[in-house]
């Protein structure tokens, strides 16, 4: 069931690491797998792995570790990418949100995906002193 409470999101807390090197293409006229597409009205955006883009030719400028906040989150549920964006940004750490139906996913850096990862499972509420959790 998908979690709509911000402090049951933080608290169920976990992050996995999609194998792979990512990266953003627009408007790729060639037959690509895109892992995710946003389409806008200046274009259409895919996410694509790094090699898949270097095969067509394109030089990624931002090459990403994709990273999976395993709780499902409720569609309309409120300050949790507020809340994962903030903490990267306080660290000095970019991402781009991506909200899938079931997980919301954060594509960072490839060379600070570990540092993230520790940052996000930081917002995990501690267990009370004295508690066995």
């Amino acid at each position: 069931m998908a979690i709509r409470d911000l402090s049951l999101l933080l608290k169920n807390l976990s992050v996995t690491r999609r194998p792979g090197r990512w990266c953003m293409v627009s408007d790729v006229a060639e037959p690509i797998t895109a892992a995710a597409t946003i389409v806008e009205d200046e274009g259409v955006t895919s996410v694509v792995s790094v090699a898949d883009a270097e095969r067509l030719g394109i030089a990624p400028d931002f090459v990403a570790a994709w990273l999976t906040l395993d709780m499902r989150s409720a569609l309309d549920a409120v300050g949790l990418t507020a809340t994962v964006a903030t903490a990267l940004f306080r660290e000095g750490i970019p991402c781009n949100v991506l909200a899938g139906y079931h997980h919301d996913h954060l594509l960072v850096p490839e060379h600070e995906a570990d540092r993230a990862v520790a940052i996000l499972l930081r917002l995990r509420p501690s267990p009370p002193q004295g508690s066995l959790e």
